[in-house]
């Protein structure tokens, strides 16, 4: 019922932003929690945001805290994660995902993932 692309990935420097983007199709996309996860390589998807489909409930991993923040606009079929003060520790494919069932912070509780989009942070 959903589809998702993310885009806004890139290569940046260390202690700079960036905001990705999550475009969704279908019409329900107001009813889904949306999440974000990351990937590097060799390593476990790693939940770090989510934001509930009334925008009531959001929260984001502790290693991100205070550096990265969720939102959406439901209007335009959105989802966003903005990205502070990016270290080399971030660098992974950053994932977008949707649930109809439940909020949460696992892969488990998501239905419907976008491609991925790489997230390169260098000097």
């Amino acid at each position: 019922q959903v589809q998702l692309v993310e885009s806004g990935g890139g290569l940046v420097q260390p202690g700079r932003s960036l905001r990705l983007s999550c475009a969704a199709s279908g019409r329900t996309f107001s009813s889904y929690t949306m999440g974000w996860f990351r990937q590097a390589p060799g390593k476990e998807r790693e939940f770090v945001a989510a934001t509930s489909w009334n925008l009531v409930l959001s929260n984001v991993a502790d290693f991100v805290k205070g550096r990265f923040t969720i939102s959406r606009d439901n209007a335009q079929n959105t989802a966003y994660l903005q990205m502070n003060k990016l270290t080399p520790e971030d660098t992974a494919v950053y994932y977008c995902a949707a649930s109809a069932r439940v909020y949460g912070s696992t892969p488990q509780d998501y239905d419907y993932w976008g491609p991925g989009t790489q997230v390169t942070v260098s000097s």
